[in-house]
């Protein structure tokens, strides 16, 4: 009986890497910038901040910035090959609170100041009058 490395790898694999994790529950398109979030210090794990060597287990609570919102994940069980969409939710629970996702939706308010074309830039008087005008947002 003959049995294969990667069949005992699957079997016993109870740690995996953070990069690897996030980026086969498709937190990230790629493990590069998973490792480059973790390297600057956008990944937490069990609320400290960690490495991209850093190893997971179920149970594990993970919070992942990107932008301005703040994920959270709970480890089901380590996984370190890319899975389906579908399949995601086997591995990892997304427990991001629903104030954060609703920064998604929230409109952007921008203000747009139309200047006259030909008209250059704003004078020193002009500009502090754009200023006091802006604080007021």
């Amino acid at each position: 009986m003959t049995i294969a490395i990667a069949d005992i790898i699957t079997i016993t694999m109870d740690n995996v890497r953070i990069d690897k994790y996030l980026w086969a529950i498709r937190v990230f398109k790629t493990r590069s910038e998973a490792a480059e979030a973790c390297r600057t210090g956008k990944v937490f794990v069990n609320g400290a901040q960690t490495k991209s060597s850093r190893e997971i287990k179920a149970g594990d609570s993970i919070e992942v910035r990107k932008g301005a919102i703040h994920y959270s994940y709970t480890v089901i069980e380590p996984v370190d090959k890319r899975q389906g969409a579908k399949l995601v939710d086997q591995y990892a629970e997304n427990t991001t609170p629903q104030s954060e996702l609703d920064k998604l939706i929230a409109p952007v308010e921008t203000i747009f100041l139309k200047r006259e074309r030909g008209s250059g830039r704003p004078t020193k008087k002009e500009r502090r009058d754009i200023d006091r005008l802006m604080d007021g947002f």
